[in-house]
């Protein structure tokens, strides 16, 4: 039985810009609950001697269990993160694309799921993995990183307007004993927490240390590196974020081949970039969209094309 996900985001923006072929081979790098990876496969040619395939990447347990649930040979389960893309592609002996798809949101069924301590609506313990198999936790980085470090991540990852008052709270609140649960941190941060704002300044919260609980930039980094490598001429990129950080990277990447500085040049004065953008804004979810899945609001989807 599949775990319930959200419903995949713009999902036929998501198809119409992969530019899918039958017979191509295709890569779903957040599989989540599988919408976008059964719409993809419901593309490609039929039957057990398609030469269409899909491989798909989830770190998430649960997704696993979505993936098993697919009775599909053209489809190729791989448990790991987006960030050793080019690893597990030249392992199952795949050394070119068609395309590329990555939503880089939450689940729904993340948030939704109180234990993962995801969301300021449940009480919980301070987790926030997305691989339940990792090492680092909120709980760890809330009472053993400095106050430096914890300014520096509220203010970089969560875009707090005062972020060191907030990593000084929770250096005051944890000498009186450790912080372990979302109301320990909640309670910490409250006085923090502009009035009549409180929701969405704990969301900015939790959005800065999911992000460093799970690297996330950092992977999206070594992740968006990887794919002009992996990409066939003509293959194309679809990336959706969530929200400005993720946002940046991606349309850096694309405009430029790098995150930061200028285009490079060759010595004739030529652009010296592996991909070019399809469209020149990201597309956003329509209205309608919006109304039925609020998750979509903050969408931003890119797509872009390795030169042939």
């Amino acid at each position: 039985m599949t775990t319930e996900y959200h419903n995949p985001v713009m999902l036929a923006e998501c198809l119409d810009g992969l530019a899918l072929k039958p017979g191509g081979t295709y890569v779903d790098v957040t599989f989540g609950g599988g919408g976008h990876s059964r719409a993809i496969l419901a593309a490609l040619e039929p039957g057990p001697r398609s030469e269409g395939k899909l491989l798909a990447f989830d770190q998430d347990p649960d997704a696993r269990a979505n993936a098993a649930a697919i009775d599909d040979k053209r489809l190729t389960y791989i448990a790991s993160n987006f960030r050793n893309l080019k690893r597990y592609l030249r392992l199952y002996g795949v050394k070119q694309v068609d395309g590329i798809l990555a939503d880089l949101g939450i689940s729904s069924h993340q948030i939704d799921t109180p234990e993962r301590g995801f969301s300021t609506r449940f009480e919980a313990d301070l987790d926030m993995r997305m691989n339940q198999q990792g090492d680092r936790t909120a709980r760890q980085v809330l009472n053993t990183y400095s106050e430096t470090d914890l300014h520096r991540i509220f203010g970089m990852y969560g875009e707090l307007t005062n972020a060191r008052t907030a990593a000084a709270a929770i250096a005051t609140a944890r000498a009186n004993g450790e912080l372990k649960t979302i109301n320990d941190l909640k309670d910490a941060l409250k006085r923090c927490a502009p009035r009549g704002k409180e929701n969405k300044y704990f969301a900015q919260v939790f959005q800065a240390l999911r992000i460093e609980v799970n690297e996330e930039l950092t992977a999206l980094e070594e992740f968006l590196t990887q794919v002009p490598d992996v990409l066939a001429p003509g293959g194309r990129l679809v990336v959706m974020s969530y929200h400005s950080l993720e946002d940046r990277l991606v349309k850096n990447f694309i405009g430029k081949g790098k995150f930061s500085g200028e285009v490079e040049k060759d010595f004739f004065g030529n652009e010296i970039k592996p991909l070019h953008a399809v469209t020149r804004k990201p597309i956003e979810a329509t209205p309608d969209e919006i109304a039925r899945n609020p998750r979509a609001r903050s969408a931003k989807l890119r797509i872009a094309e390795k030169g042939e």
